[in-house]
């Protein structure tokens, strides 16, 4: 029996009345059929069917209150039923094969492996995410795993995420296929713990949990899997597979205090980091001096149809998913539902560029590359003191003004995986150099297409540097919910007239500003770029409001 929990049904929201039942325990059920009606605070959602079955539980009764992620209704899958009346098909020691049609994603039930092996069910793996795309199995069908595998890498519309084995044992079934959909809170594959014996007959002993760790590469394993098991052992301080074994609690500290999990020495078994590590770590004093090896490559491909053929005129149709999709339906909520206006202005970042140069050998000595971005960030949040109104939201509603604590500032950077806006927490209180090492940390992961759920969470304002790419000027669309973006463009040198008239090469910069004409008026962006925009010309006056 399979228990369906109700998913996010959108952001911000927990609950939700159900206002019609459509089915009754014991029906039948399609995959896809309409099953329930539930009201939002903000529409009336219909929820269908993941697969087909039997319905054997109604949890909540109609008028009653659902939460997310609790469960809505149970039932038999209609493969359950059909493992119970085929009993020879169960008792198979033969794996079931891998579907190479890339049929749909509705869990499979009952894999082929006998008593004691378990479904890894898909974690939540983002706040509202409910499904994600197959990008790569890094197993195959019959092959050993490991406590902290990484065994497949999906697809969010927010980031690539990399999914690692619970505990170790044999893999005996991949639900979805590559390329395909699988769903939060659904069998993604299923698995025989080690030591939970094999196939065998009730007499027999189960022997077979004796066997040596090392694990044969099996022949009919994709060639996409066969990284994963080759990966040399030689490495000090990883695990059999190339990876530090860490908890995610572990890898969120490390992200708190600005630390590379390659830079701290791991106690546990096969080197695993643990809490206690990055504790001495810190009270050693070693994370300013310490070097971070770098990272290992992402194994993400940009998963796209085959062409339709290739011949001359041809259409090649490549499907819109992941993070591409995601911005597009967010910033055509954005461009629909807020009222943008534009503001253009110059900059001359001649002494910042002058500043910058002479700051760079310290910043090197930290192993932090410095770009403008820091120093933007930081005249962005000393203006803000002065215009809070710019580190705002609108409630729901629209009729409050919600002025937030921190100055959390978003950096647009187009990665691998499409355009993503990680920000800095908490600018308001860092230096220079710390913002320059997060900004450099956030910009390596975004390209690889690997930027924590946190790190894309929580922007307040951003920034678009379209600049880097060659470009002089742009009109930003706004990243809501928050109220104003600014496009920076490239530096150009420029002819000017000095205090005596004369004309002087100076370094000029435009800048374009998107602000939300519900809450920001031109009055307001227009004194509030002047404040930035004096910290940037005249960068040592920021020295008198640093902490």
């Amino acid at each position: 029996m399979t228990e369906f929990k109700l998913p996010d049904i959108g952001e911000g929201i927990v609950e939700c009345e159900v206002v019609e039942w459509r089915i009754a325990e014991g029906d039948a059920i399609e995959e896809d059929q309409p099953v329930v009606e539930v009201m939002t605070d903000k529409a009336l959602v219909e929820i269908t069917a993941p697969e087909a079955g039997r319905v054997t539980r109604l949890f909540v009764p109609k008028g009653e209150i659902a939460r997310v992620h609790a469960p809505l209704f149970a039932y038999e899958a209609e493969d359950d039923a059909a493992s119970v009346t085929a009993p020879d098909a169960a008792t198979s020691p033969e794996p079931a094969p891998a579907s190479d049609s890339g049929g749909d994603a509705s869990p499979r039930r009952a894999p082929a492996g006998g008593a004691g092996v378990k479904d890894f069910i898909l974690p939540d793996i983002g706040e509202g995410i409910v499904e994600c795309e197959v990008v790569e199995w890094r197993i195959a069908e019959g092959d050993e795993i490991e406590e902290d595998q990484p065994v497949v890498d999906v697809m969010t519309d927010k980031a690539l995420v990399e999914i690692t084995a619970p505990e170790a044992g044999r893999v005996t079934t991949l639900h979805v296929a590559k390329g395909k959909i699988a769903r939060v809170h659904a069998p993604l594959f299923a698995y025989a713990p080690e030591g939970a014996g094999h196939e065998h007959e009730p007499g027999e002993p189960a022997a077979a949990s004796a066997e040596p760790t090392a694990r044969p590469t099996s022949a009919a394993a994709p060639e996409s899997t066969a990284p994963a098991r080759e990966t040399p052992r030689e490495s000090s301080g990883q695990g059999p597979h190339g990876r530090i074994p860490a908890s995610p609690a572990v890898r969120r500290l490390l992200r708190e205090h600005g630390l590379r999990l390659e830079q701290v020495p791991g106690s546990g078994k096969q080197g695993r980091v643990l809490k206690e590590d990055i504790q001495a770590f810190l009270a050693r004093g070693e994370a300013a001096g310490a070097e971070a090896s770098p990272a290992e490559p992402s194994p993400a491909e940009q998963t796209q149809s085959p062409s339709r053929s290739s011949a001359q005129g041809e259409v090649r149709v490549e499907p819109m998913r992941g993070i591409r999709a995601a911005m597009a339906r967010k910033m055509v909520a954005s461009a629909s539902t807020i009222p943008h206006f534009q503001y253009g202005e110059e900059l001359d970042v001649t002494e910042l560029l002058a500043l910058r140069e002479r700051l760079k050998p310290e910043a090197q000595a930290f192993e932090a590359r410095l770009t403008l971005m820091p120093f933007f960030m930081k005249a962005m949040a000393l203006a803000i003191r002065d215009f809070p109104v710019l580190n705002s939201r609108l409630n729901e509603a629209g009729d409050e003004i919600h002025y937030l604590p921190s100055c959390n500032i978003g950096m647009a950077v187009d990665g691998k995986a499409g355009l993503m806006v990680p920000n800095v927490k908490g600018v308001e209180r860092l230096s220079l150099l710390e913002i320059a090492v997060e900004i450099q940390r956030l910009t390596h992961d975004a390209r690889e297409g690997r930027v924590a759920a946190a790190d894309l969470q929580g922007g307040t304002i951003s920034i678009s540097n379209i600049g880097a790419l060659g470009g002089t000027y742009a009109a930003p669309i706004i990243n809501a919910p928050e109220v104003a973006i600014v496009a920076i463009g490239k530096t150009q040198w420029l002819p000017r007239f000095d205090d005596q008239d004369q004309v002087v090469k100076r370094a000029i910069m435009t800048v374009t500003w998107a602000g939300d004409h519900r809450l920001i008026d031109g009055g307001t962006i227009a004194r509030f770029c002047n404040a930035w925009k004096g910290y940037l010309e005249a960068p040592e006056t920021m020295l008198l409001h640093l902490g």
